[in-house]
């Protein structure tokens, strides 16, 4: 399901669940970074809505001085705690649009699996402010895909998900699509519009296997779930979890990351 713009506050309401059960992302997308725009000890990075750190440590451990923005206050804190060991890092609890930050200062701004959140023109416009001449901005998500391997089991949570989800939105319950790279690419092209140069997109994949408990847990950090009424989305959950140990105990998620590379000229 997309994302449904006004939920953003509700993730810090389940903070300590979302940074247990949403994923970190791959080796292979860091070094595809890391080959595109130097990191060490003298650069200056900043990273939009941090969340529960899923992306922070890799760039943190490369030694730059690293600044998160991020609006929840319950995310600042756990992540506060999480990196207290380095010296170089540090938490500013504001939306990303009302924080101040020098122009033409850091050498890498990136956003992972938050920047949709951002107005476009707003957000754009900032981060290439703040770069410096050949700073780079890197925009990647996660798009999770059910599991494939189950149609039976996918079937029967699609009736569920008419059942409460698309009742309680007054939605038409829409077929799902794995992320293509043509999406990728499209969204790649929009920095364009704003200045950027050296545009350049990749796209990984993996697999994840959750219990039927675990992925309720992980349902229960989705903007959109959170937001159901709680009894309603209680039964909802309870039911998905029910159908998952009724079709084989397991539920597999096919995931597809892709990043956005793009320079300041």
């Amino acid at each position: 399901m997309s994302a449904i713009k006004g939920l953003e506050w509700t993730f810090d309401t389940v903070a300590t669940r979302y940074e247990r059960f949403r994923p970190g992302y791959t080796d292979d997308l860091y070094r595809t970074l890391f080959d595109y725009i130097n990191i060490d000890s003298s650069s200056n990075v900043v990273e939009i809505g941090i969340g529960g750190g899923q992306a922070t440590l890799p760039i943190l451990e490369k030694g730059c001085t690293l600044t998160a923005v991020e609006c929840g206050e319950n995310f600042s804190r756990l992540c506060e705690e999480k990196f207290k060991e380095y010296g170089n890092f540090s938490v500013i609890t504001e939306k990303f649009e009302n924080a101040s930050f020098t122009d033409s200062q850091y050498d890498l701004v990136y956003s992972a699996s938050a920047f949709h959140w951002i107005q476009e023109n707003i957000g754009y416009s900032k981060v290439y402010a703040m770069l410096k001449s050949g700073g780079a901005f890197a925009r990647f998500a996660n798009h999770p895909y059910r599991d494939k391997g189950n149609p039976v089991l996918s079937e029967e949570i699609d009736k569920l998900y008419s059942a409460y989800y698309c009742k309680y939105y007054g939605k038409d319950m829409e077929s799902e699509k794995e992320y293509s790279e043509e999406q990728a690419i499209q969204r790649a092209q929009i920095a364009a519009k704003y200045g950027f140069v050296d545009i350049k997109h990749a796209m990984f994949y993996r697999t994840r296997t959750f219990s039927a408990k675990e992925y309720v847990e992980l349902l229960g950090t989705y903007s959109d779930h959170i937001a159901i009424e709680e009894k309603i989305r209680m039964e909802f959950f309870s039911k998905i979890e029910e159908a998952i140990n009724k079709f084989g105990g397991s539920f597999t998620i096919y995931d597809t990351i892709d990043l956005q590379l793009a320079r300041k000229p």
